[in-house]
């Protein structure tokens, strides 16, 4: 789901502010991703018009491993809130495999700009149910 990043990836400053203000907000779960003691990634959910939703990132020197399935599968046992959304851009096959290998269902079509390219990008909106 690298498409929609924060529109500020380079700039330490405001990573740290965003962390900071993730951190204190008790409606958003957030974890990091680790593997054999090196960050890897992140994975979080959070409250957006009304509906839970969640995310993840990946590095992209750790893509086609199998982290994010098993870090997802991981998270769903903490977040237990149901119905769960997800979004992916509609071209990005890896991360609507990964959603759909844990049990969320495409559900619709959505477009939102995407940090990561600068540009609107058709998306897949998921749910999982149970």
């Amino acid at each position: 789901m690298a498409a929609f990043t924060s529109p500020e990836t380079a700039d330490r400053t405001a990573f740290e502010r965003r962390w900071a203000r993730l951190r204190s907000d008790d409606s958003t779960t957030n974890r990091v991703i680790e593997l054999d003691d090196r960050v890897v990634g992140h994975i979080a959910s959070f409250d957006m018009e009304g509906r839970r939703e969640i995310t993840y990132w990946i590095g992209r020197e750790d893509w086609g491993r199998g982290i994010a399935t098993r870090a997802l599968r991981e998270f769903l046992q903490l977040e237990a809130s149901r119905p769960l959304y997800a979004r992916a851009a509609s071209d990005n096959a890896a991360s609507i495999r990964v959603l759909t290998k844990c049990g969320f269902l495409i559900v619709g079509e959505d477009r939102g700009f995407a940090h990561g390219r600068n540009e609107e990008t058709d998306e897949v909106v998921l749910r999982l149910d149970a």
